[in-house]
């Protein structure tokens, strides 16, 4: 279960929101000084009345892991985030986000894929979640899968995601961005979802665009 965080103070957030992106900057391969990454808050460890005070501290993008809290704070904030899902996708439950998120970060299944087509959903974005690793325990595809999500017209394949095998070492990760990285530019694909608030200036050395930051925005 998630422990939620009882207060928020906005000033810390937007410390702790310009420190992040100085070292997004500094990571930042491009010479563009890390404008073209973007910080997607992970936002399940929020309450719903506090999302505002993440917002006074600078947060724009809401990265949430359940539909039922999305639409909550969707219901009381509206356009005060945009507002991307990147929890697991359930197949039943795809089609409710369509039209509701910028970005659905998490297609990993044939099941929702078949789902979102069923809806016709092609107007909807969204990023493959890829398993590199192939581990047992994440979801995402096989990267010899990926053609057929690209061929869908049931959605806008706009990108790809991963989630690393876990490691107290960011740099272990590194391998894996690249190869996600590759794997993207491969395939004509502009976003690249990669790294979490442990590894997120190797991922974006790597060619990262966007990156999920949880708890250690208000901590």
């Amino acid at each position: 279960m998630v422990e939620q965080v009882s207060e928020i103070d906005p000033e810390r957030v937007r410390a702790s929101l310009s420190e992040i992106k100085e070292r997004i900057a500094a990571a930042d391969p491009s010479g563009q000084g890390g404008a073209a990454v973007e910080v997607v808050a992970a936002t399940k460890y929020v309450p719903v009345e506090l999302m505002g005070t993440l917002a006074e501290g600078g947060v724009t993008v809401a990265g949430e892991n359940r539909i039922q809290d999305l639409t909550a704070k969707q219901d009381m904030w509206g356009d005060l985030f945009t507002w991307d899902f990147i929890g697991d996708l359930q197949s039943r439950k795809a089609p409710s986000l369509v039209g509701k998120v910028r970005l659905i970060q998490s297609l990993a299944t044939e099941s929702a894929l078949l789902k979102l087509e069923r809806a016709e959903a092609g107007q909807q974005k969204v990023l493959v979640q890829v398993n590199l690793a192939q581990e047992e325990s994440k979801s995402g595809i096989a990267v010899e899968d990926l053609s057929r999500y690209l061929a869908s017209d049931g959605c806008d394949v706009v990108g790809l995601m991963t989630m690393p095998p876990f490691t107290t070492d960011p740099e272990e990760s590194r391998p894996w961005f690249a190869k996600l990285r590759d794997l993207a530019d491969i395939n004509g694909l502009e976003v690249v979802s990669m790294g979490t608030s442990q590894d997120y200036e190797v991922a974006v050395s790597e060619g990262a665009t966007h990156v999920r930051i949880g708890a250690s925005l208000c901590r």
